[in-house]
Protein backbone atom coordinates (compact mmCIF):
# COMPACT_ATOMS: atom_id res chain seq x y z
CA UNK A 1 0.00 0.00 0.00
CA UNK A 2 1.34 3.42 -1.38
CA UNK A 3 1.95 6.10 1.30
CA UNK A 4 -0.66 8.50 -0.85
CA UNK A 5 -3.66 6.20 0.12
CA UNK A 6 -3.51 6.78 3.91
CA UNK A 7 -6.52 8.00 5.47
CA UNK A 8 -7.87 9.42 8.75
CA UNK A 9 -11.74 8.38 9.80
CA UNK A 10 -12.45 11.99 11.01
CA UNK A 11 -14.69 10.80 14.08
CA UNK A 12 -10.95 10.27 15.72
CA UNK A 13 -10.95 14.39 16.09
CA UNK A 14 -14.67 14.89 16.17
CA UNK A 15 -14.32 17.51 18.78
CA UNK A 16 -11.59 19.12 16.87
CA UNK A 17 -13.70 18.83 13.98
CA UNK A 18 -16.44 20.40 15.27
CA UNK A 19 -14.83 23.43 16.90
CA UNK A 20 -12.66 24.42 13.52
CA UNK A 21 -12.91 22.14 10.88
CA UNK A 22 -10.92 23.70 8.43
CA UNK A 23 -7.69 24.43 11.12
CA UNK A 24 -8.36 20.47 11.81
CA UNK A 25 -8.36 19.25 8.10
CA UNK A 26 -5.40 21.53 7.29
CA UNK A 27 -3.34 19.76 10.68
CA UNK A 28 -4.81 16.14 9.35
CA UNK A 29 -3.05 16.96 6.03
CA UNK A 30 0.22 18.09 7.62
CA UNK A 31 0.64 14.64 9.63
CA UNK A 32 0.55 12.94 6.04
CA UNK A 33 -2.67 12.03 5.80
CA UNK A 34 -3.54 12.11 2.06
CA UNK A 35 -7.84 11.48 2.11
CA UNK A 36 -10.58 11.77 4.87
CA UNK A 37 -13.49 9.99 6.25
CA UNK A 38 -16.34 11.62 7.34
CA UNK A 39 -18.44 11.19 10.15
CA UNK A 40 -20.64 14.42 10.36
CA UNK A 41 -20.12 17.67 8.71
CA UNK A 42 -20.78 19.78 11.76
CA UNK A 43 -23.68 22.18 9.94
CA UNK A 44 -21.19 22.72 7.03
CA UNK A 45 -22.20 22.70 3.46
CA UNK A 46 -21.12 19.45 1.42
CA UNK A 47 -20.19 22.15 -0.85
CA UNK A 48 -18.16 24.06 1.54
CA UNK A 49 -16.32 21.18 2.93
CA UNK A 50 -15.39 20.25 -0.48
CA UNK A 51 -14.08 23.55 -0.78
CA UNK A 52 -12.18 22.76 2.35
CA UNK A 53 -10.52 19.41 1.11
CA UNK A 54 -9.69 21.05 -2.16
CA UNK A 55 -7.97 24.19 -1.09
CA UNK A 56 -5.88 21.62 1.51
CA UNK A 57 -4.90 19.04 -0.68
CA UNK A 58 -7.07 16.42 0.67
CA UNK A 59 -8.92 13.57 -0.48
CA UNK A 60 -12.56 13.56 0.62
CA UNK A 61 -12.64 9.94 0.23
CA UNK A 62 -15.64 8.87 1.66
CA UNK A 63 -18.18 9.28 5.30
CA UNK A 64 -19.64 7.04 7.83
CA UNK A 65 -23.35 8.20 7.49
CA UNK A 66 -25.94 7.05 9.85
CA UNK A 67 -28.72 4.63 9.14
CA UNK A 68 -31.24 6.10 10.68
CA UNK A 69 -30.63 9.48 8.12
CA UNK A 70 -29.97 7.35 5.13
CA UNK A 71 -33.09 5.62 5.45
CA UNK A 72 -35.50 8.52 6.06
CA UNK A 73 -33.91 10.71 4.18
CA UNK A 74 -32.54 8.33 1.53
CA UNK A 75 -32.17 11.28 -1.80
CA UNK A 76 -30.77 14.51 -0.17
CA UNK A 77 -28.91 12.73 1.91
CA UNK A 78 -27.04 10.80 -0.49
CA UNK A 79 -26.81 13.52 -2.89
CA UNK A 80 -25.11 15.37 0.02
CA UNK A 81 -22.36 13.39 0.37
CA UNK A 82 -22.41 12.99 -3.66
CA UNK A 83 -21.60 16.74 -3.90
CA UNK A 84 -19.27 16.49 -1.37
CA UNK A 85 -17.21 14.58 -3.76
CA UNK A 86 -17.55 11.18 -1.69
CA UNK A 87 -16.12 7.87 -3.71
CA UNK A 88 -17.90 5.54 -0.76
CA UNK A 89 -20.76 5.72 1.57
CA UNK A 90 -20.78 3.50 4.88
CA UNK A 91 -23.09 2.39 7.42
CA UNK A 92 -20.99 2.48 10.28
CA UNK A 93 -22.97 1.18 12.66
CA UNK A 94 -26.47 -1.14 12.74
CA UNK A 95 -27.19 -3.37 15.84
CA UNK A 96 -27.51 -6.60 13.73
CA UNK A 97 -28.29 -9.84 15.44
CA UNK A 98 -30.33 -12.80 14.37
CA UNK A 99 -33.58 -10.72 15.10
CA UNK A 100 -33.06 -8.15 13.27
CA UNK A 101 -31.38 -9.42 10.15
CA UNK A 102 -34.47 -9.58 7.68
CA UNK A 103 -34.98 -5.99 8.64
CA UNK A 104 -31.24 -5.06 8.01
CA UNK A 105 -30.72 -7.12 4.57
CA UNK A 106 -34.06 -5.23 3.37
CA UNK A 107 -32.52 -1.29 4.41
CA UNK A 108 -29.31 -1.97 3.28
CA UNK A 109 -30.37 -3.10 -0.34
CA UNK A 110 -32.40 0.13 -0.22
CA UNK A 111 -29.42 1.98 0.71
CA UNK A 112 -27.41 0.23 -1.58
CA UNK A 113 -29.46 1.04 -4.28
CA UNK A 114 -29.71 5.07 -3.80
CA UNK A 115 -25.60 5.22 -3.75
CA UNK A 116 -25.52 3.14 -6.20
CA UNK A 117 -27.53 5.36 -8.97
CA UNK A 118 -25.83 8.38 -7.58
CA UNK A 119 -22.50 6.57 -8.84
CA UNK A 120 -20.95 5.80 -5.16
CA UNK A 121 -20.27 2.86 -3.70
CA UNK A 122 -22.00 1.67 -0.06
CA UNK A 123 -19.87 -0.11 2.52
CA UNK A 124 -20.64 -1.93 5.77
CA UNK A 125 -18.17 -1.11 8.50
CA UNK A 126 -18.28 -4.03 11.10
CA UNK A 127 -18.18 -3.95 14.81
CA UNK A 128 -17.54 -7.59 17.02
CA UNK A 129 -20.91 -8.54 17.09
CA UNK A 130 -21.48 -8.87 13.71
CA UNK A 131 -19.25 -11.93 14.27
CA UNK A 132 -22.24 -13.49 16.23
CA UNK A 133 -22.55 -17.28 14.34
CA UNK A 134 -25.76 -18.67 13.43
CA UNK A 135 -25.76 -22.04 11.95
CA UNK A 136 -22.31 -22.15 11.69
CA UNK A 137 -22.06 -18.93 9.89
CA UNK A 138 -21.14 -14.85 11.13
CA UNK A 139 -23.97 -12.94 10.62
CA UNK A 140 -21.18 -10.56 8.85
CA UNK A 141 -21.08 -12.86 6.56
CA UNK A 142 -24.58 -13.65 5.78
CA UNK A 143 -25.02 -10.23 5.03
CA UNK A 144 -22.44 -10.29 2.43
CA UNK A 145 -24.19 -13.52 0.69
CA UNK A 146 -27.61 -11.94 1.08
CA UNK A 147 -27.06 -8.41 -0.54
CA UNK A 148 -24.64 -8.73 -3.52
CA UNK A 149 -21.52 -7.07 -3.98
CA UNK A 150 -22.79 -4.17 -6.76
CA UNK A 151 -25.38 -3.06 -3.80
CA UNK A 152 -22.55 -3.74 -0.92
CA UNK A 153 -19.05 -3.86 -0.67
CA UNK A 154 -17.14 -4.42 2.58
CA UNK A 155 -15.15 -2.16 4.92
CA UNK A 156 -13.36 -4.45 7.50
CA UNK A 157 -12.69 -2.92 10.65
CA UNK A 158 -9.52 -5.26 11.48
CA UNK A 159 -9.64 -4.17 15.89
CA UNK A 160 -13.72 -5.46 16.12
CA UNK A 161 -12.36 -8.64 13.79
CA UNK A 162 -10.15 -9.18 16.28
CA UNK A 163 -11.88 -8.60 19.33
CA UNK A 164 -15.19 -10.80 17.40
CA UNK A 165 -12.96 -13.86 17.40
CA UNK A 166 -11.10 -13.14 13.51
CA UNK A 167 -7.33 -13.04 12.30
CA UNK A 168 -7.75 -9.60 11.20
CA UNK A 169 -5.27 -10.02 7.96
CA UNK A 170 -7.28 -13.44 7.48
CA UNK A 171 -10.92 -11.87 7.55
CA UNK A 172 -9.66 -9.48 5.06
CA UNK A 173 -8.45 -11.95 2.26
CA UNK A 174 -11.50 -13.02 2.61
CA UNK A 175 -13.36 -10.21 1.07
CA UNK A 176 -10.57 -10.12 -1.96
CA UNK A 177 -11.73 -8.09 -4.55
CA UNK A 178 -14.92 -6.66 -2.41
CA UNK A 179 -12.71 -4.28 0.28
CA UNK A 180 -11.83 -0.97 -1.21
CA UNK A 181 -11.10 0.17 2.00
CA UNK A 182 -9.95 -0.98 5.43
CA UNK A 183 -9.56 0.06 9.00
CA UNK A 184 -6.88 -0.09 10.36
CA UNK A 185 -7.18 0.43 14.26
CA UNK A 186 -5.40 -0.98 17.26
CA UNK A 187 -6.14 -1.79 20.90
CA UNK A 188 -4.84 -3.35 24.27
CA UNK A 189 -6.81 -5.33 26.88
CA UNK A 190 -9.46 -7.65 25.95
CA UNK A 191 -13.31 -7.50 25.02
CA UNK A 192 -15.53 -6.29 28.16
CA UNK A 193 -18.75 -6.07 28.96
CA UNK A 194 -18.74 -1.93 29.13
CA UNK A 195 -16.48 -1.62 26.08
CA UNK A 196 -19.23 -0.07 24.25
CA UNK A 197 -19.58 2.62 26.40
CA UNK A 198 -16.24 4.23 25.18
CA UNK A 199 -17.77 4.98 21.80
CA UNK A 200 -21.22 6.36 23.26
CA UNK A 201 -23.28 2.84 22.74
CA UNK A 202 -23.48 1.60 26.62
CA UNK A 203 -25.40 4.02 29.00
CA UNK A 204 -23.89 2.52 31.41
CA UNK A 205 -20.25 4.27 31.55
CA UNK A 206 -19.10 3.35 34.75
CA UNK A 207 -15.14 3.73 34.42
CA UNK A 208 -13.51 0.04 33.50
CA UNK A 209 -10.93 -1.63 35.53
CA UNK A 210 -7.26 -1.08 34.99
CA UNK A 211 -6.07 -3.72 32.35
CA UNK A 212 -9.59 -3.24 30.56
CA UNK A 213 -10.20 -2.68 26.77
CA UNK A 214 -8.53 0.42 25.30
CA UNK A 215 -7.98 1.77 22.27
CA UNK A 216 -4.72 2.66 21.06
CA UNK A 217 -2.69 4.94 18.62
CA UNK A 218 -1.79 2.44 15.66
CA UNK A 219 1.24 0.56 16.15
CA UNK A 220 1.02 0.95 20.05
CA UNK A 221 -1.29 -2.17 20.74
CA UNK A 222 -1.82 -5.62 19.71
CA UNK A 223 -2.66 -5.62 16.24
CA UNK A 224 0.12 -7.01 13.67
CA UNK A 225 -0.33 -4.04 10.99
CA UNK A 226 2.30 -5.51 8.44
CA UNK A 227 0.03 -8.58 8.16
CA UNK A 228 -3.09 -6.14 7.99
CA UNK A 229 -1.17 -3.63 5.07
CA UNK A 230 0.19 -6.52 3.19
CA UNK A 231 -3.39 -8.22 3.32
CA UNK A 232 -5.50 -5.44 2.33
CA UNK A 233 -3.18 -4.46 -0.80
CA UNK A 234 -3.85 -8.30 -1.82
CA UNK A 235 -7.32 -8.17 -1.68
CA UNK A 236 -7.69 -4.68 -3.64
CA UNK A 237 -7.87 -2.40 -1.29
CA UNK A 238 -7.01 1.07 -2.55
CA UNK A 239 -7.40 2.68 0.97
CA UNK A 240 -6.24 2.53 4.54
CA UNK A 241 -8.07 4.53 6.80
CA UNK A 242 -6.77 4.90 10.64
CA UNK A 243 -9.93 5.61 13.08
CA UNK A 244 -9.13 5.44 17.21
CA UNK A 245 -12.98 5.65 19.18
CA UNK A 246 -11.32 7.24 22.06
CA UNK A 247 -7.84 8.81 22.84
CA UNK A 248 -5.50 7.10 25.04
CA UNK A 249 -1.81 6.74 26.89
CA UNK A 250 -2.30 10.19 28.12
CA UNK A 251 -2.59 11.75 24.46
CA UNK A 252 -5.07 13.95 22.52
CA UNK A 253 -6.76 12.69 19.78
CA UNK A 254 -5.10 14.64 17.40
CA UNK A 255 -1.94 14.03 18.84
CA UNK A 256 -3.05 10.14 18.77
CA UNK A 257 -3.68 10.57 14.94
CA UNK A 258 -0.34 12.13 14.30
CA UNK A 259 1.25 9.23 16.10
CA UNK A 260 -0.78 6.62 13.69
CA UNK A 261 0.47 7.85 10.72
CA UNK A 262 3.92 8.45 12.13
CA UNK A 263 4.31 4.66 12.23
CA UNK A 264 2.56 4.10 9.01
CA UNK A 265 4.13 6.14 6.81
CA UNK A 266 7.49 5.50 8.41
CA UNK A 267 6.93 1.71 8.81
CA UNK A 268 4.89 0.00 6.81
CA UNK A 269 3.50 1.89 3.81
CA UNK A 270 5.73 2.37 0.58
Amino acid sequence: MEKNKLALQLYSVRDDMKADMYSTLKKVKEMGYSGVEFAGLFGHDPLEVKKMCEEIGLVALSAHVPTKELLEDTENTVAAYKALGCQYVVVPYYKLDKDSFEQCVADIKKIGEAVTKAGMVLQYHNHDFEFETVDGKHLLDMLYEAVSPELLQTQIDTCWANVGGENPAEYVKKYAGRIPTVHLKDFAGSKSDKMYALIGIDDDKKKETEGSFEFRPVGKGLQNFPSIVAAATESGATWVIVEQDMPSMGYTPLECAALSAEYLLNEILV
